[in-house]
């Protein structure tokens, strides 16, 4: 499709408020084409109009790909994809910086939100679940850079992360039996590590007549379970009111009934309100943390209390009651996304220790009787 064929569907498309659905676009295109266009042209030019106008653009044959996890622009000649085996550059390329820019606005308003100089990035999910992340100059001053993760509609099942490598020996059997015997859990790791994917996985595994409620920044979390309530916080607008954050939302959650309530990234001070979901029965809640180890979970745990008006002293205090296994996983220099050590929580003269008890490439060590006590039955021979 030429540019000015694409300018008249675009303005046709603004004119009308319609959204850019495939029927519109082809009553768009065909009147465009003036009924000159065969049926295959007509269905080959809408595609063309969807990826330009619904999609996005030059990238979309790039998110379509198996296996293809992210897209990244760095520059109008440096698009990289990671496929699960880190990132790899592609020859894809954009006519300049300001068909990048146009590109990251678009997608910026297809998520609802703004990107122009007043506010110059966003971070956002489009309308197909694709995780947005997009900064503009002069903050990125190289030209605008654009980020996108891709959606996976259906969660993996534990056979298929064990086929994968994520979960090693023994790790399938570890996984299930923490899910069964409610143990209270955080997944912690980078960015791009692979918790939100072990934490839909798990899930997955609760049983059907629970009821689970999740709480999200984006909603990424898509366990295959047939109860699942979603809470999704929402930016302030650009007036700079309407925003309900995550912590707003653990508050409402714990008024909803869960059996048991999900936080999908803790980043602040809603920390406190899950460590007191999990303290007021709520067994085998939990959610995801960003940390560099296991290990280093309490210091984190610190930081992000701290922010909720908790002091260390409290923290502790709270974490010992509240919380059993940390999970945390890793992504190897080959891409590999694992779960490099399960670990529990140990509280010592008033503060919590995170103990690893099972690693990837070890199998158990140190704090495995304690938790092997704590999973009890639910925990098969084979993985002790």
């Amino acid at each position: 499709m030429n540019q000015d064929t694409l300018q008249r569907v675009r303005r046709r498309l603004v004119d009308s408020g319609a959204p850019p659905r495939r029927s519109a676009l082809a009553a768009m295109v065909r009147a465009d084409a003036g009924g000159l266009a065969g049926p295959d042209q007509v269905l080959g030019l809408v595609r063309q109009a969807e990826s330009e106008l619904a999609g996005a653009g030059v990238l979309q044959p790039l998110l379509e790909e198996p296996g293809v996890t992210d897209v990244l622009v760095n520059a109008p000649d440096s698009v990289w994809v990671d496929r699960g085996g880190g990132l790899e550059r592609t020859a894809v390329r954009f006519s300049g910086e300001s068909a990048v820019r146009g590109l990251a606005q678009r997608l910026a308003a297809l998520a609802g939100r703004r990107l122009d100089d007043a506010s110059p990035y966003v971070d956002a999910a489009l309308p197909d679940g694709t995780r947005l992340h997009a900064v503009l100059p002069p903050v990125a001053p190289a030209g605008t850079c654009l980020s996108l993760r891709t959606f996976r509609a259906r969660a993996f099942s534990v056979q298929e992360l064990e086929a994968a490598g994520t979960l090693g020996r023994g790790g399938a059997d570890l996984v299930t039996a923490i899910v069964r015997a409610r143990a209270a859990f955080l997944v912690s790791g980078g960015t791009g590590s692979g918790k939100t994917t072990l934490l839909s996985t798990m899930l997955g595994l609760v049983h059907p007549g629970e009821r689970l409620v999740l709480v999200e920044d984006a909603a990424e979390l898509r366990p295959e379970h047939p109860h699942v309530v979603r809470l999704t916080a929402r930016p302030r607008n650009v007036e700079g009111a309407g925003e309900v954050s995550l912590r707003d939302l653990v508050r409402q959650a714990l008024r909803m009934r869960p059996d048991r309530l999900v936080v999908g990234e803790v980043r602040s001070g809603e920390v406190v309100e899950l460590l007191t979901a999990l303290n007021t029965g709520h067994a085998g809640s939990g959610g995801t943390v960003h940390a560099n180890s296991a290990e280093q979970l309490p210091a984190r745990l610190e930081a992000l209390g701290g922010l909720g008006q908790l002091d260390r002293g409290a923290v502790h205090s709270q974490v010992a009651a509240a919380l059993q296994v940390a999970l945390h996983l890793d992504r190897r220099p080959d891409g590999r996304r694992v779960l490099a050590e399960v670990a529990v929580f140990r509280p010592e003269d008033g503060a919590v220790r995170v103990v690893p008890a099972w690693r990837h490439d070890e199998g158990p060590v140190d704090g495995w009787p304690e938790l092997a006590r704590m999973l009890g039955p639910h925990l098969p021979g084979r993985a002790r």
